[in-house]
This record gives C-alpha cells, structure tokens and sequence, in this order.
C-alpha cells in the first residue's frame, strides 16, 4: 500500500524527532567518555567534546588509585549479588501462593499487597524501625529492607496465572508439594520475568546510595555511588591531592569525575544488553492477566 504524501511527511517529521533524542541522550555519554580521556587543557576547552584531541589515562589512573573504589565496588557487588538473588526467592515464595486460586482470601491478601504501592511510612518511622533491628551500620541494610516490592510481586504473580494450572495439579497428584511445584516448574517456565525483575533489582542496588548515607557510618561499608557522590559533590577541593605537578598538568576535576563516573557505570552497561531481550517480554506477559 502507497503512502500519501501527508503520510510521507510525517513519517520524515517522526524520523528527525527519533534523531534528535538520540543525540540528546547520546551526547552527554558521549561528553563523559570524552572528558574522562581528556588532558587539562583539552577538559577546559569550549565547545562540544566528542573526540579528545590527545588521550590521556591519568584521570582513570588517579581513580583506581583511590582505595575507597575498591571498597565501594565490593560492598556494591555484595549487594547487587545477594540482593538480587534474595529478592527472587523471596518475591517468588510471596507471588506463588497469591497465583493460587484455591489460596483462603486470596483477594484480600493481594489488595494488602497492592495496598503497600499507594502509602509508604517515611524516612523517620524507616529509620526508626531499621534501628530498633540493630541495622544500623550493618551491610544487611543494603538488602534486607529492599528484600522485595508489591510491583516485582503483581509482576511475577500475573505470570504465574498464565502457567497452565493443569502442570500443578498433575504435579500434585504424582505426590509433589508446594515447594517440588514451584521450583520444578513455575520457576524453570518464568525465564523472561524472573530475569525482568532481577536486572530491575539488580539496577536498584547497584545505583543506590541513599540508605548507605543514612544508615552507614562507617567508610569501609559504603558503596559505589557514595563514593562517587563524594567525588562530585562533596570533595571538588580534594581530588587532587597526593598528585604531583606532573600528573596535575594531565587532569582537572572534571576529567577525575567523568572517570568515575564511567567506571562505577560500567558494569550495568555491559549486563544490560545480555538481559534487555526479557525485559519487554517480561513486563508485558507479567502485567498483563490473560
């Protein structure tokens, strides 16, 4: 079928609208990697950064110099890892008696559930609570109150509906309980919103830094993102100290913290693409019931 000329244009307008919010979202990426090998001079040029003019490692080589990265990167991928795999088992043991049917005053947990999505207690009841449990200061803070949501449970339980009942119930009639039935076979067929819910999670934690300034104390239990938080905000004065004339003449503060921030992103960068292809699918086949 041909298309009219009105069609034609506007099809031209879509395509230069899609193409300017490419650039506007790839430039300011493309500005940090630039920056982040860029000399002092080159960082305090005017203009657009796309290319630096002479490439340097001395910005990437002063941050990895820095031990608080080290630590940062641990504790973040202590978190991201045992975070990640608690919330789906958790999230899981809380969506798979909700996807029963047969399941007493299944309504009314769900709506309890949902209930929590609308109304939160506040930063000074949550901290209040996160004390009293003796989590303050304590690596498990980063994981325990983010254990699961109402939105990972609707998702995973949504899913669990489309699973035809019939495989429990022959499961269950050859002998097998309720946890031989979700872990032989409502996880093994939830690939797509398992992996969904876990690179969202996985994100979260890797991106948050919020609880570690409210509930941590001590530095060598910090994470990633304080980390950088320091190095953007809070330490302009800082960054180069310890470096000497040499390596001052090669770096500026800026060029130290578009570094950083290519370094603490990195990692999510290069998960992301391995489980994008489930995200779609898991967000559609999860939040819609059939």
């Amino acid at each position: 079928m041909r298309m009219t000329t009105g069609e034609k244009l506007f099809q031209i307008f879509l395509i230069i609208i899609m193409l300017a919010l490419i650039v506007s979202f790839l430039y300011p990426f493309i500005f940090m990697i630039s920056m982040s090998f860029s000399t002092a001079a080159e960082a305090n040029r005017a203009g657009a950064h796309i290319w630096p003019g002479q490439v340097t490692l001395t910005a990437y080589k002063m941050v990895f110099s820095n031990p608080d990265l080290l630590i940062g990167y641990l504790n973040t991928i202590f978190r991201t890892v045992v975070g990640t795999v608690l919330t789906l088992l958790v999230t899981c043991l809380c969506a798979y008696p909700l996807s029963r049917k047969d399941l007493p005053h299944r309504s009314l947990m769900t709506f309890l559930v949902f209930f929590t999505m609308l109304f939160s207690g506040g930063i000074i009841p949550t901290y209040l609570v996160i004390r009293n449990l003796g989590l303050v200061n304590n690596v498990w803070v980063y994981i325990l109150p983010q254990l699961t949501n109402a939105f990972n449970v609707i998702i995973i339980k949504n899913y669990f509906e489309s699973i035809p009942q019939s495989l429990a119930e022959s499961a269950s009639i050859d002998g097998a309980n309720d946890f031989h039935i979700l872990f032989k076979i409502y996880i093994p067929l939830s690939g797509p919103v398992l992996a969904t819910v876990a690179l969202m999670t996985a994100i979260s934690h890797w991106n948050m830094w919020f609880d570690a300034m409210i509930y941590i104390n001590d530095d060598t239990k910090q994470v990633l993102m304080t980390f950088l938080r320091r190095i953007v905000i809070d330490r302009n004065q800082d960054l180069m100290s310890g470096a000497s004339e040499a390596q001052v003449s090669q770096f500026t503060p800026e060029t130290i913290k578009a570094a950083t921030i290519i370094v603490t992103i990195l990692p999510i960068l290069v998960l992301y693409p391995f489980l994008q292809k489930y995200f779609v699918k898991g967000i559609m086949l999860g939040g819609v019931k059939e």
